[in-house]
């Protein structure tokens, strides 16, 4: 089967929602993450990436206009287990994965203590990625928890696990397309093309990202040669 072009199922989808791309550079030398936040709401698109010592966080741009912190002020990326795991999340799941691998459980473990989010009529899907480091290489996994066709009293629990493959990575998304209520994701995650740097990709993701509903990118490339790593940060709201 022919990989899907990402920047088509950006450019040709007005409101992807938030978004995890994982994989392997091109090159076969780095792990590569990419993560995407977009609203149509004023508190939703009233926020910035901002790094911190072990991981990056969501903020308000401007404090006064934040209206319901709830579902957008989380974690987005956590380092964890002594640098070995990088975790990425749509929301505060991120630090119950962070607590789960930290004491030596699972990402399945953690998320089947989660759900979607409350956002009632949407039901926002929980979208997550985990990177684990060894030997020079490293493996992922992805999950979606989402309701049953916008059914509330029932939570489905979706996990995909990988083995990484050079120019190769995996597109998970909280929405099909924009609507009200937004259709959650649905299939498996979208194979897609993946290039050899953070800027290459930064810049695919953030071009073909629809210009009024876009807020911000973090974007990481992990050598496996265990040099630095680099990170892209761009924050519509400056």
């Amino acid at each position: 089967m022919a990989l899907f072009d990402l920047k088509k199922l950006l450019s040709e989808n007005t409101y992807p929602g938030r978004g995890i791309v994982v994989g392997k550079s091109a090159d076969g030398k780095s792990a590569m993450i990419a993560y995407f936040i977009m609203g149509r709401s004023e508190n939703s698109r009233n926020r910035i990436f901002e790094r911190f010592e072990g991981g990056m966080r969501t903020k308000a741009f401007d404090e006064s206009k934040l209206s319901d912190p709830s579902l957008i002020i989380y974690n987005p990326y956590l380092s964890a287990n002594d640098g070995k795991t990088d975790i990425i999340t749509n929301g505060d799941q991120t630090n119950t994965i962070y607590d789960f691998v930290n004491e030596g459980k699972t990402f399945a473990e953690a998320l089947r203590t989660r759900e979607f989010e409350p956002d009632c009529p949407n039901y926002t899907p929980r979208i997550s990625g985990i990177l684990d480091y060894a030997d020079s290489d490293f493996t992922y996994k992805l999950s979606i928890l989402k309701s049953a066709n916008g059914r509330p009293e029932v939570c489905q629990r979706f996990f995909y696990e990988y083995a990484p493959e050079a120019g190769i990575g995996h597109f998970i998304h909280t929405y099909k397309c924009d609507g009200n209520p937004i259709p959650s994701f649905y299939g498996e995650p979208e194979e897609v093309e993946v290039p050899n740097t953070a800027k290459e990709l930064a810049d695919l993701c953030w071009e073909n990202l629809n210009e009024d509903n876009k807020v911000s990118l973090f974007v990481r490339q992990i050598p496996l040669d265990g040099s630095e790593p680099i990170e892209i940060i761009i924050n519509k709201n400056v």
